[in-house]
């Protein structure tokens, strides 16, 4: 038996097929990631595989969560609810007992908007939900090369992404993006001045 199993019979109790299947996509796509960037492909596997945790919940009950256990960060979440699927994802898995890694559940937490404290183990799993197979965006070709190359300039390449389609279709932009992008300019240009 996959010791992952306990998880997915979870998992396929809470979503739909597709978003299962995306679930499952994303954790493969994870665990190759670390082993390319040398860090924990079990890890991995499994904060990609419970990202979308809260996804089935509809904006209401996102909100309602959100405002009772302190997890509001920003107006654009009151807005825009949907974007609280991260963060209130990792407190219903904290809450439940089902994952209390917090390496893990801080990269589940910040796979929606991203942060500009995020570690490289978010990163990798905000770029894999990004990245992984079943997705069809433009450019996606070659993000997922740079992916597999250097996390830094393909995390760039995927908040750049979702902030220039948020525009172009009048949607709002969390802060937390725009300030994740600036973060890992600013992290590159440091490395290459020294």
């Amino acid at each position: 038996m996959d010791k992952y199993e306990g998880y997915k019979i979870i998992l396929q109790e809470r979503l739909s097929e597709k978003r299962y299947k995306h679930s499952l996509n994303v954790a493969d796509t994870a665990a190759k990631l670390a082993i390319v960037h040398n860090m924990d492909a079990d890890k991995a596997y499994l904060a990609g595989l419970m990202h979308d945790y809260a996804k089935n919940l509809d904006g209401d009950e996102l909100l309602e969560i959100a405002q009772k256990n302190g997890i509001l960060k920003d107006d654009v979440e009151i807005l825009a609810p949907h974007v609280l699927h991260g963060p209130v994802g990792a407190f219903l898995l904290k809450e439940e007992n089902i994952i209390n890694d917090e390496e893990i559940l801080q990269a589940i937490g910040l796979h929606t908007t991203g942060s500009e404290y995020m570690t490289p183990f978010d990163a990798l799993v905000y770029i894999a939900d990004y990245i992984e197979p079943g997705r069809k965006f433009s450019n996606l070709d070659n993000i997922r090369a740079i992916a597999y190359k250097n996390l830094e300039f393909a995390l760039i390449s995927c908040l750049d992404s979702v902030i220039a389609y948020l525009l172009s279709n009048g949607g709002y932009i969390h802060p937390a993006s725009v300030r994740a992008r600036n973060a890992a300019i600013s992290r590159i240009n440091t490395r290459n001045s020294n």
